[in-house]
């Protein structure tokens, strides 16, 4: 059964969807079987999943609303290494849509039971706001990834982060947890950035992951090309980064990678030499 991560963090510009899309290709690169699911109108990680959004004939709206399934709906993107569930500016109108419908905060939920078992990981690119998009998120996954700036209006967007989460697993979803908090666009040589580095460790000891994603110029223009950095440009730091934080997921959430196939060297043959050697006598 897959494990469903939402990324998550109600403060805009903080690398959500640089995130998503790095992390399921970096799990794809090990083997994992992914399905990334944009749930922002803005399609921003569609369109940086090679998908172009203006000509999906079916998205995430589609699924939500009913008309149709997570199976009729995803995209299998052979480039990046992972399926889309896409989204478009259609979906601005699904809250609306929502508000009449029952169960309206589990329509996500309900879509994906029928494919969990295709995947390892689902991960859910969430719109910068506690929403019903963002609740229908929440309430099927089973932790949150909270990628974050070291700034300090970060933290101030965190306090409200982790209170909304505390709400939605007393009241919604029980398996919801803080899986952990991701160091993003991390530059050494800015002391604040240290500081607050320093303060979340201090505060959330090993909630914080180790690998820091360092703020990286060629995972800033692959969106542009259509593509995850991780893709783009494999040999760029950030995408090292993100393939190590893949790495990282994987072994805190408990998750086996496949064994590499290692090709056997057959024995040498002993010579005839080798074989007839006789030790000299004293």
């Amino acid at each position: 059964m897959a494990k469903i991560f939402c990324i998550a963090n109600q403060k805009g510009g903080v690398g959500k969807t640089t995130t998503t899309v790095n992390l399921a290709a970096g799990l794809a690169k090990i083997q994992q079987r992914v399905l990334l699911i944009d749930l922002d109108p803005q399609g921003n990680a569609t369109m940086g999943s090679g998908l172009d959004k203006r000509a999906l004939a079916l998205t995430v709206y589609d699924v939500l609303l009913g008309s149709a399934s997570v199976r009729e709906a995803r995209q299998t993107v052979e480039k990046v290494g992972y399926d889309v569930l896409g989204a478009n500016r259609e979906l601005a109108g699904a809250e609306v849509e929502l508000v009449q419908m029952e169960h309206r905060d589990r329509r996500l939920k309900a879509a994906l039971a029928e494919v969990q078992d295709d995947y390892d990981f689902i991960l859910i690119d969430c719109p910068p706001s506690l929403s019903l998009l963002t609740l229908n998120g929440l309430t099927c996954a089973h932790g949150v990834v909270v990628p974050m700036q070291c700034e300090y209006f970060a933290l101030e967007g965190l306090s409200d982060l982790v209170n909304s989460i505390k709400q939605v697993h007393a009241n919604m979803n029980r398996d919801l947890s803080i899986i952990g908090l991701l160091r993003v666009m991390f530059d050494p040589r800015i002391t604040l950035q240290q500081q607050v580095s320093e303060q979340l460790q201090a505060h959330f000891g090993d909630k914080v992951f180790q690998t820091i994603i360092p703020r990286n110029v060629r995972l800033a223009e692959a969106p542009s090309y259509g593509l995850p950095g991780v893709v783009f440009d494999p040999s760029a730091k950030g995408s090292l980064a993100f393939i190590a934080f893949a790495r990282e997921m994987v072994e805190r959430v408990g998750v086996v990678l496949p064994k590499a196939k290692v090709a056997r060297k057959k024995p040498a043959k002993k010579t005839q030499t080798a074989a007839k050697r006789q030790t000299p006598s004293a």
